[in-house]
């Protein structure tokens, strides 16, 4: 049987959403061992003058399990 744990995380990316949380998997991935999974929260947008998008940002549950 395994026990699993959901941590928050938020990540951004000028380029896209999705790249946003790929950043963001990526990134979970060098700090916690066993990820399976993430979904996404919340997503908003930083906007510079004018209204233009300047960085898509996410905040993610990753889910890891835990080691015995």
């Amino acid at each position: 049987m395994s026990v699993a744990r959901i941590t928050e995380i938020k990540s951004s990316s000028k380029k896209s959403f999705e790249d946003a949380v790929q950043v963001g998997v990526a990134r979970a991935n060098k700090t916690l061992k066993n990820v399976r999974g993430a979904w996404v929260k919340e997503m908003n947008v930083e906007c510079g003058k004018g209204g233009k998008i300047t960085e898509y940002r996410v905040l993610l549950k990753v889910t890891f399990i835990l080691e015995d």
